[in-house]
């Protein structure tokens, strides 16, 4: 039994403290606390511990069988090699100290630069952006620097990034969830406004999003900024895949009218630049939000990734040729690995943006996707992540044969897997 596996069996001690909330918001472990087991050596009460997450059971799933890695949401090919070479040259020049708090001047300047150039947003860069270890971070220190108490609510589209239930927990609050629904996961908008109200401390929106690949529309965009102004909410989005976009341009919820001074912008390089690893991320939005922002983030991680900041600087500046680039290779990819799924029996949602593509495996027989992911390594070697990893547990059923795989890798990766998936059908 491997380290990971095991751990996620193992019993321990009734430990409090937050990370119990956290894990249950996150849905690795169950929101019943009691005691499981108690013995004469050792009197004190042993609870279960938290599973790893999905992702990190999936890919240990792929690395134990060499299971095609469709889970996991990282490419298996290295970004432009200007931006590689610029982390090399950081490091032989001696960035390898702390660099400032809000992140080195160039990176600050570069994100206000790639603002100003694709959206028309002009930023102060000394004052409305901050560089955070990845998206993540910049969640998660959103979220616990804005969120007051257990009486805030946060509303979230759902299936939603698993972090956010998990930030959420951490802070104490309650998340509001509005459903996202086979085949196209639009919401609807009377399930927004009812989900809405006074408690509403902030309309967590990602778009494109993961894991539907869905992009929003204008209709929605205006609806949130009209629901946050009336219920005095802040509006915090979650754009790393803004330059995966396929069919439109991607328009940031920060540049529409009324929209500005109640929103916080979140984005990274990782999925752009395929340097997932390197976890440099940023906020944008008002210099009094972003101040608060700040204070909580200082004290997660502090700083991070000095030599890798000038590098995605000098990423943020490649030719316009490369962003459209890198979404039309993605987006062949896309439909390299729809044709694959679609061949092997599988209805499949066309995706808009995103590394990702989401398929009903019901067709199959699939009543459990889960146990369905599981089984998929042995049986056709490759790893896929069940969407109700994505959901809290009142809408697993809705959500019950939904699959997601990632079309982030090689044309030949991709191809190797469509052959293999093709074995299900029979």
């Amino acid at each position: 039994m491997g380290n990971v596996y095991a751990s996620s069996v193992n019993e321990m001690r009734d430990i409090p403290g937050a990370w119990r909330r956290t894990a249950v918001g996150a849905g690795l472990i169950g929101s019943d606390h009691s005691a499981r087991t108690r013995s004469s050596s050792d009197p004190q009460p042993r609870l279960a511990a938290a599973r790893p997450t999905i992702f990190a059971e999936m890919s240990a799933l792929a690395a134990r069988t060499g299971a095609v890695n469709l889970g996991q949401g990282f490419p298996d090919e290295d970004g432009p090699i200007e931006v590689l070479e610029a982390a090399r040259a950081a490091i032989s020049n001696g960035v390898n100290q702390y660099p400032p708090g809000r992140g080195i001047p160039d990176l600050l300047l570069a994100i206000a630069e790639h603002q100003r150039r694709f959206y028309g947003v002009h930023l102060d860069p000394q004052r409305d952006v901050l560089v955070t270890a990845g998206a993540t971070e910049g969640l998660a220190a959103a979220l616990l620097a804005l969120i007051g108490g257990p009486e805030d609510e946060v509303v979230v589209f759902e299936p939603h990034y698993d972090s956010y239930a998990a930030v959420v927990a951490l802070a104490g609050a309650r998340l509001v969830t509005v459903p996202l629904r086979w085949p196209d996961f639009q919401p609807d908008l009377e399930e927004l406004r009812a989900a809405v109200s006074d408690r509403t401390r902030i309309i967590l929106v990602n778009d494109p999003h993961n894991p539907t690949g869905a992009v929003f529309g204008r209709e929605l965009q205006d609806e949130v900024i009209r629901l946050a102004e009336r219920h005095d909410a802040i509006i915090v989005t979650d754009e790393v895949y803004e330059h995966l976009v396929f069919d439109q341009p991607h328009v940031p919820i920060a540049t529409l009218p009324g929209a500005w001074e109640r929103t916080l912008t979140i984005s990274s390089g990782g999925k752009t630049f395929s340097t997932t690893g390197w976890k440099i991320g940023w906020v944008t939005g008002p210099a009094d939000q972003v101040d608060a922002v700040l204070t909580v983030k200082q004290f997660l991680t502090y700083v991070n990734g000095a030599p890798f900041q000038p590098a995605i600087a000098t990423g943020l500046r490649l030719p316009d040729a490369f962003f459209a680039a890198a979404a039309q290779t993605l987006r062949d990819k896309r439909d390299i690995l729809g044709a694959g799924l679609r061949s092997a029996g599988f209805d499949v949602s066309q995706a808009a943006g995103t590394y990702f593509t989401v398929v009903d495996a019901a067709p199959l027989g699939v009543s459990d996707a889960a146990d369905f992911c599981r089984g998929l390594a042995d049986r056709a070697g490759v790893v896929a992540i069940p969407l109700t990893a994505f959901v809290t547990s009142a809408r697993r059923p809705e959500y019950a044969t939904l699959v997601r795989f990632a079309a982030c890798k090689r044309v030949d990766v991709l191809e190797e897997a469509a052959s293999r998936l093709a074995v299900i059908r029979g």
